[in-house]
């Protein structure tokens, strides 16, 4: 897969079914908690620094955000899981949005779930893959933040996040830096699979 990183634009946000893109164009989802690096992690592969705005107050995306990538394929940002501070109505909100897109969106193809490779996945990120699977959604998990950790332990984190998620023999998983863009080869060929 080659990206033209000069191809890349973002669409707009949608907060509701109706103001979903029309067409035929697949989709692939970006899941993941609030400070998890999806912003960083889209602009990576975008070869973009900034496509995808990057912000320090965690939980800011409340929408659901729609990149045209290269016409080949759409990233969807959803707004980023277990975030205390936003309000309960304002959760269960989005709640509702992101559930309704995973399980009803037809041009869904696969969901990209982020996990920060420094620590154990939490329950929500164990709950979301659990949802994912129910569904039948291919999932490719991406451990951002590889560069933080020394080499050698590298893999022995990696065997954390497959045994606390129970990833299955089918799903990706994938240690990533957005800082060296090592294993960038492997996300491509992995979204390669779904678009």
């Amino acid at each position: 897969m080659k990206i033209n990183p000069n191809n890349i634009e973002f669409m707009f946000s949608a907060m509701d079914p109706s103001q979903y893109p029309e067409g035929n164009m697949k989709e692939i989802a970006l899941s993941g908690r609030s400070n998890v690096g999806k912003s960083t992690f889209i602009n990576a592969v975008c070869g973009r620094k900034n496509i995808a705005r990057t912000s320090s107050k965690p939980g800011k995306t409340a929408t659901l955000n729609f990149y045209d990538v290269d016409s080949q394929f759409i990233f969807v940002d959803v707004p980023g899981y277990g975030y205390a501070k936003q309000s309960k109505t304002s959760r269960e909100k989005w709640g509702r949005l992101i559930e309704s897109y995973l399980a009803e969106r037809a041009e869904l193809q696969a969901v990209v779930q982020l996990i920060d490779l420094r620590h154990k996945p939490t329950q929500d990120d164990v709950l979301m893959y659990d949802f994912l699977k129910h569904l039948e959604i291919p999932v490719i998990v991406v451990c951002t933040k590889s560069d933080k950790i020394g080499k050698s332990k590298v893999q022995k984190h990696l065997k954390v996040v497959r045994e606390t998620l129970e990833v299955e023999p089918e799903d990706h998983l994938i240690d990533f830096s957005s800082v060296d863009k090592k294993n960038l080869p492997k996300v491509y060929e992995a979204l390669s699979n779904y678009v």
